[in-house]
């Protein structure tokens, strides 16, 4: 949670103790003033406080790294924020249950990001599925001749199958004579 009580506020300098080995750090201070651009910003919209929250799911699905540590494997979704035209402090019990109820919004987002990857990932399981009973069941021109396809499976702009020196294209592709480069290419580097 990010607060800016007033924008137009002129900055208070903080003065570091001499005996300290490295510069102070107020990136998580809510006593840093904010930086020269995004105060204009702000008063270019007529905005004088703000609150701002940033929403975070995972960016990965391993766990243990996460119990681990909080920060490490996140990413960000989004932001609310909140404005105000005049000066205003928001005490820490409300800022501390702003950040709660975000924190909770963050993981509901995150289960319905996680619920839509195993949607897809159960949809391409499925017409894997049929596209292997296709193969079995027919000749190799069957996953680019009836429904499913293969584009169905690859998210792709489109698809070609050259057997039998026969071409069988779907959606944009190489011409059949670039086609037929690439498979003697293949067959000559790669067999």
């Amino acid at each position: 949670v990010r607060m800016i009580c007033d924008c137009l506020a002129p900055p208070v300098k903080v003065v570091q103790d001499t005996g300290l080995s490295e510069s102070l750090s107020l990136c998580g201070s809510t006593l840093r003033a904010p930086h020269g651009c995004h105060a204009q910003y702000m008063a270019n919209m007529g905005s004088i406080a703000s609150l701002v929250m940033s929403v975070t799911i995972n960016d990965d699905d391993d766990e243990d790294e996460m119990e681990a540590d909080q920060r490490k494997g996140r990413k960000l979704w989004g932001l609310v924020v909140c404005h105000h035209t005049s000066p205003r402090f928001v005490p820490f019990p409300l800022r501390y249950a702003c950040e709660f109820l975000i924190q909770v919004f963050g993981i509901q987002i995150n289960k319905e990001v996680e619920l839509a990857a195993q949607m897809r990932e159960k949809h391409i399981l499925e017409t894997q599925t049929v596209l292997c009973d296709m193969l079995l069941r027919d000749s190799p021109v069957a996953i680019v001749t009836q429904s499913p396809n293969v584009m169905d499976l690859v998210k792709c702009d489109g698809a070609a199958l050259y057997h039998q020196k026969k071409f069988w294209l779907l959606g944009v592709t190489p011409t059949e004579a670039q086609i037929r480069d690439m498979a003697e290419w293949l067959l000559e580097c790669h067999a």
